[in-house]
């Protein structure tokens, strides 16, 4: 495991990325990450590059804080948590140029990359990650709080689905134990980051649903939305959030797709499967990674061509 006061106590600056587009565990295993070094080092420069989150994690200590200008600056230790270097998107510059380089990461397709590494594919998420490392390097808790706590179960319980995902492990729950004892109004914040959705992101998983396509003997079903339909209904990145898991969650099937076209260009997929495939084996096929249950990736090409290529990889393994 990776010692982080022996890492850091030498270094001036330390930066930490995570990945592009963030969700919920990337921001609270940076974020957690963030708290802990700047309270534990207040002396050293502290920073998290980071493409701003949704308004959801606002709340989030430090994410006000993240660094989004470009300068020349070269870290000591830079931590890249919750991916590989090459989706960190405009961050890998300064994760190239640092002077030792961290990688943290739970996803079974990262081999692990950079001078250190902290890989564990069968913990629940990077958070439960970054809870490892702080309480190797603060044991007695001097600096752990309620928000650090916070901001860490805000990670696990967005990447295990609040402890409904086969990644939850009996490990996962003493952990969730330990930190729910800081004292944080705990179902309020899964309330409000994993169920609560606004009024557009209804009418968007409304949208999904209805254009849901069910294939291969009812056990593969997929959804897209084209840039016409996301400006029409007038969505943005951060509306997507967990319609791929409705999706599965229809009877029968077994490996469920979602599909929006990002500006860029292309589709983003988001792929969800029940156990009976693995779909960071589908998503790996085309440059992307993930879990065996819970995958991604970004493919080019029309709607139909994409589908084709998704249901090829899916049809292979059922």
């Amino acid at each position: 495991m990776i010692n982080l006061i022996s890492l850091c106590q030498n270094a001036e600056k330390i930066g930490i990325s995570g990945h592009i587009r963030p969700d919920g565990d990337c921001v609270g295993s940076t974020m957690g990450l963030w708290q802990f070094l700047s309270r534990r080092f207040p002396e050293k420069k502290v920073e998290v590059r980071l493409e701003r989150p949704s308004e959801l994690y606002d709340f989030v200590p430090g994410v006000s804080k993240i660094v989004d200008n470009e300068d020349d600056v070269v870290y000591d230790v830079y931590f890249v948590v919750d991916s590989v270097p090459e989706r960190i998107g405009m961050a890998e510059k300064y994760y190239n140029a640092a002077k030792i380089k961290v990688n943290i990461d739970h996803h079974i397709t990262n081999e692990g990359a950079g001078d250190m590494c902290y890989i564990d594919a069968g913990a629940s998420s990077a958070s439960e990650l970054v809870y490892d490392l702080i309480k190797e390097a603060d044991p007695e808790g001097e600096y752990m709080d309620e928000s650090l706590a916070k901001t860490l179960y805000l990670g696990i319980i967005q990447d295990c689905g609040v402890f409904g995902y086969s990644n939850t492990s009996s490990k996962t729950m003493r952990i969730a134990a330990d930190l729910i004892s800081y004292g944080f109004d705990f179902p309020k914040l899964i309330d409000e980051t994993f169920y609560e959705k606004t009024f557009l992101q209804n009418k968007v998983l409304g949208e999904a649903l209805q254009k849901s396509v069910l294939c291969l003997s009812g056990q593969f079903i997929y959804s897209i939305l084209t840039r016409e339909d996301i400006d029409r209904l007038g969505a943005g990145e951060h509306d997507f959030e967990g319609i791929v898991n409705q999706l599965r969650y229809t009877k029968g099937v077994k490996a469920a797709a979602f599909l929006h076209e990002i500006p860029e260009g292309g589709y983003k997929v988001s792929l969800r499967s029940g156990g009976d495939v693995d779909v960071a084996k589908a998503a790996s096929a085309f440059g992307g990674g993930g879990h065996v249950r819970a995958a991604g990736c970004t493919l080019k090409g029309t709607p139909g061509q994409i589908v084709e290529r998704l249901t090829a990889q899916i049809s292979e393994q059922l």
